[in-house]
């Protein structure tokens, strides 16, 4: 058993909580990401369905293994927010042309009619917390974080 003390008499001094880039990092992510949640559940939304419909709008018709992966989701996952958007009527499954088995996703009048609510309220967030920046220090930020993401291979989207 390796014992957490030393011997040395002169122990190191701990370094300071806020000296931390993961502790702001983490502090700032929390509050802006809870206030996003908060905000979209006002919509009877969470941010996973906000993000699949998003990639939806993105893709057009697509497989749920194909949107899976692009998320860095299960399918089991993906399913479950399938069945929840399906039921809002924001999204419907077609069976692919040649194969009854497979299913293609898409968004329909009334999920497409609620994206702009969404993305409101998601530019609306990313203001109230970022506006005290520059357009040069945002753009310094979103370099800086993409640098961060890449180099530690971080690629799954977002979802809670």
């Amino acid at each position: 058993m390796v014992s957490m003390e030393t011997n040395s008499t002169k122990a190191q001094p701990l370094s300071q909580l806020e000296s931390h880039l993961g502790y702001w990092l983490r502090r700032v992510s929390n509050a802006v990401s809870g206030a996003f949640g908060r905000a979209l559940q006002e919509k009877q939304t969470a941010v996973a369905e906000w993000v699949l419909l998003r990639e939806l709008h993105e893709r057009g018709q697509t497989a749920p293994g194909e949107l899976a992966d692009s998320l860095g989701l299960t399918r089991g996952a993906v399913s479950k927010i399938v069945d929840k958007l399906s039921a809002k009527g924001w999204i419907q499954s077609e069976a692919k042309e040649g194969d009854s088995r497979s299913r293609l996703l898409s968004l329909t009048r009334a999920g497409r009619r609620s994206l702009p609510v969404l993305a409101e309220i998601a530019d609306q967030n990313d203001a109230r917390f970022f506006d005290c920046l520059s357009a040069r220090e945002k753009s310094t930020l979103r370099e800086l974080l993409v640098k961060i993401a890449d180099h530690n291979r971080i690629h799954d989207v977002p979802t809670e």
